[in-house]
């Protein structure tokens, strides 16, 4: 294994992991949110009331959170090419 390999698999486990721990907290609030949201909709409608369909703050953090997943999942997939390319390189 040359240095460059050993570079690009080193820095692609380290990204991955970095991704990893970035992507979870976002990804368990955003869940436990929209749980939380999905089980307000299921009262309201049984309740019988209507519900609004503007921006409240918990759907703005939803968004956010989802975003925040989202470039954390990035950061690990791009890690996982660099493992990928690391162990192709000559």
């Amino acid at each position: 294994m040359g240095a460059v390999n050993g570079v690009l698999i080193l820095g692609g486990a380290i990204l991955v992991a970095i991704g990893l721990s970035r992507a979870r907290g976002p990804w368990e609030r955003y869940r436990a949110l929209k749980a939380q949201d999905e089980n307000i909709a299921r009262y309201e409608a049984w309740r019988g009331g209507l519900r609004e369909e503007s921006k409240t703050g918990a759907s703005v953090a939803m968004e956010i959170l989802q975003r925040q997943a989202r470039i954390g999942a990035l950061v690990a997939i791009f890690g996982a090419v660099l493992v990928v390319v690391g162990l192709f390189v000559r």
